[in-house]
């Protein structure tokens, strides 16, 4: 994965309320979860969760649906399986085994 957008992914994870929304969206799976749903969980205003669900969109760790009059969210594991997959694929490649 390219680092600009591995790092544009993970800077979108570290403030702590997306933090909390991607979560609770991992939690609920395929299914997803409403607009009105999330903001019922995470007690925070319209407008605010809008901002935090638009930069996750953003970097394409959450799509949204519009079903009737709601619009549902929920996490692009794609996404979210390479992210993590990216992290750990040079793990440890650089230890000879050997210690200090």
């Amino acid at each position: 994965m390219d680092i600009d957008l591995a790092a544009s992914r993970l800077s979108a994870l570290g403030n702590a309320t997306r933090l909390r929304l991607y979560r609770l969206l991992v939690r609920a799976g395929a299914a997803g979860l409403s607009m009105g749903q999330i903001q019922e969980k995470l007690w925070i205003p319209g407008s605010t969760l809008s901002h935090h669900c638009r930069v996750l969109v953003q970097v394409d760790l959450i799509q949204q649906e519009r079903v009737g009059t709601s619009l549902i969210c929920r996490t692009n594991d794609p996404v979210m399986r390479g992210l993590i997959d990216d992290l750990a694929a040079e793990c440890c490649a650089d230890d000879s085994g050997l210690p200090g």
